[in-house]
């Protein structure tokens, strides 16, 4: 095998908020990307605007660093070694982001906070790694904390690599675990910029102020891409993008041959056909820009233009030859939503342009299943909804509010699990949960899990007042269990979670002990009838706004439904005005956000989703025909409890 030396192509993998993004941000200044008078905004890789809000990484996003520092020329190639560098995110829920980012390179550098140390998120990227055959470099960052361990942080990544090695290793993928044990590590402080191969001590800088240790072992442990001289083109397409004056554009690895502008080959469709076409533009990233190039070879990552509709997963080949790769694998959905039209009386109501009909919805949907390989959209019994899988909440979450921002109105149902049948029993998604909290809070923890059917499984104190608690519970426990958890520890507790399989189902799990308010009519909400109201609960609507029948103006202080009458007014009389003595004695309402709002909705209610409003209603919005089906459903889970007991 043929080999390139003067590329490395890497992915850098963590969990959420270990610095993955801020140190390939501390890379492209180092390598002179910027111009020194261009002020660069931190986490410039997060160029999305819910990443930016969120503070997370989301998509999968690649740049390339051209390093020409003195270790080129040591490794034989003084004209620059180019660090193709995929930025993946953090979350389990965005998964598929992490499989597609891996499937593009030759070797991953392992991210780990030294406080923290190695989480969920981390055995997720580190075992698909390992399942790809990937070189590993650890790189322990934020060594500068004050509650640094860094010793106990790299014993722990240590004994994750080697438990997750062998048990790839009983799954029949051959690996060696002896290369394993020589991890080479590097010690990082990214926000600063410095890199060390020398062990600080815990809360001290690295004794090196620059990136260059780091660069060195990249360039060193990351094997330089192979191919096959002679062989026919195979060059696989991992992502999508899109350019306003190219269309959409596919983000391919070539492993073999050379891509050319200006020719035809052939591309293997998901199905298994070829389709000819001609390559009308070839893209190199350089820096955070795409540069026009003539022809690419084996190992560069370039964008394609030429195909309309390109999608994840195929193969650009040689029409003569053909000869595709495997698509691209990604794990089963556990959450699914259902995405619907929406059929509220306030539809089409607060602005102009809004897209409303449920083909405008089913054509989005569409789109986003040709960028997004872990989301999968199925049909319902409504033919104006759809059932949307995905990893996890948020990952549904976050595209709801894309939809949003782009000018869609929709409903969308409150989360459910996807089960499957096995031996035929039910078995459900079960996560495996880690929880930072101060000791103070264990208790309430413990027992906030408890009543979701989580069973512990370690606990941990590292002496710095904090305690790690590690539980197993259905994926259904933790629908709704960030908000709760953080209103238990007062904001301070920290929780990430893990696929762990199936198991057979848990029985029923109460998350809400707070019953709705819901409006009796449609109308206006008046400051008169919401201060009558006030000892009942907390409101979500403010007054003078619209309301309609069906919809859950606020939460109840009780487990019951409250029909109430929001919209009752009081009379004028000749002795003072409605409302003079009553809009200061009103509580402000919760304002929640989309997904604080999916996370409170309970079974028969969902969340009408609009570009200026989000709001928690009835799926039944009729008070009679409500009552009616509430009746139904509990003489049919009285009938299930009766036939249970009889066998």
């Amino acid at each position: 095998m043929a080999v390139r030396g003067d590329i490395r192509n890497v992915a850098i993998v963590a969990h959420v908020d270990h610095g993955k993004t801020t140190l390939v941000n501390a890379m492209l200044q180092q390598s002179h990307v910027f111009s020194e008078r261009e002020e660069v905004p931190d986490r410039v890789m997060d160029s999305n605007d819910l990443e930016r809000e969120k503070g997370i990484t989301i998509l999968a996003k690649n740049t390339a660093v051209e390093y020409t520092g003195p270790l080129a020329a040591k490794y034989g190639h003084p004209e620059g070694i180019t660090l193709n560098i995929i930025d993946t995110p953090g979350h389990a829920d965005f998964g598929g982001e992490v499989e597609r980012g891996i499937s593009m390179v030759d070797g991953v550098v392992l991210l780990v906070d030294a406080s923290e140390g190695p989480l969920p998120q981390t055995r997720f990227v580190l075992r698909k790694a390992l399942e790809a055959k990937l070189p590993v470099i650890l790189c322990v960052n934020k060594v500068d904390r004050p509650d640094a361990r860094i010793s106990e942080v790299v014993s722990e990544s240590t004994d994750l690599l080697l438990g997750l090695a062998q048990d790839v290793v009983e799954e029949g993928i051959d690996l060696d675990l002896d290369h394993l044990l020589e991890l080479p590590v590097v010690y990082c402080a990214a926000k600063a910029g410095y890199a060390s191969i020398n062990q600080p001590a815990d809360g001290a800088l690295p004794d090196n102020d620059n990136l260059e240790p780091l660069f060195e072992d990249i360039i060193k442990y990351i094997p330089a891409p192979e191919y096959e001289e002679g062989a026919p083109l195979q060059a696989h397409v991992a992502n999508i993008d899109s350019s306003d004056f190219l269309g959409r554009l596919g983000l391919v690895r070539i492993y073999n041959g050379t891509l050319e502008k200006g020719k035809n080959y052939g591309l293997s469709r998901v199905n298994g056909t070829i389709e000819n076409f001609r390559v009308t533009e070839l893209l190199r990233t350089q820096g955070l820009e795409r540069i026009s190039v003539e022809s690419a070879g084996p190992g560069d990552i370039v964008a394609v233009a030429g195909v309309n509709d390109i999608m994840i997963g195929e193969t650009i080949v040689d029409p003569d030859n053909p000869k595709p790769l495997p698509l691209i694998h990604v794990d089963d959905p556990a959450i699914s939503m259902t995405f619907g039209v929406n059929d509220s009386p306030l539809a089409g109501t607060e602005g102009k342009d809004h897209k409303l009909t449920a083909r405008m919805i089913k054509d989005r949907l569409d789109r986003e299943l040709i960028g997004n390989v872990s989301i999968k959209v199925l049909p319902t019994d409504r033919p104006d909804a759809w059932e949307v899988q995905g990893r996890g909440e948020l990952a549904l979450a976050v595209l709801a509010e894309e939809m949003r921002r782009e000018g869609y109105e929709l409903t969308v149902g409150r989360p459910q699990v996807v089960t499957k049948k096995i031996d035929g029993v039910v078995n459900e998604p079960m996560e495996n949960t880690t929880i930072d909290v101060p000791e103070e809070y264990m208790g309430t923890v413990t027992q906030l899990m408890a009543d979701r059917k989580g069973r512990m499984d370690s606990m941990s104190n590292h002496g710095s007042g904090w305690v790690r608690l590690q539980f197993t519970v259905p994926s259904r426990g933790l629908i709704g269990f960030r908000t709760a958890l953080l209103s238990a520890t007062r904001g301070t507790g920290i929780a990430a979670s893990i696929s762990a399989g199936y198991a057979p189902w848990a029985g029923q799990i109460v998350t809400r002990q707070n019953g709705s308010m819901v409006s009796d009519r449609k109308g206006v909400a008046t400051p008169y009838a919401m201060q009558r109201l006030q000892a009942r609960g907390n409101f979500f609507v403010e007054p003078q706004s619209p309301v309609y029948e069906g919809q859950v103006v606020g939460v109840n202080n009780k487990p019951d439904e409250l029909d109430v009458n929001i919209t009752l007014a009081k009379h004028m009389t000749n002795m003072r005005s409605s409302t003079a003595d009553v809009l200061e004695t009103l509580t402000p309402p919760i304002k929640m956000s989309l997904e604080e709002s999916l996370d409170f909705a309970n079974e028969d209610e969902c969340v009408e989703v609009t570009p200026e409003s989000v709001r928690v209603r009835k799926i039944i919005l009729g008070r009679e025909d409500w009552y009616k089906w509430r009746a139904k459903q509990r003489r049919q889970n009285a009938a299930q409890e009766a036939a249970a007991q009889a066998k």
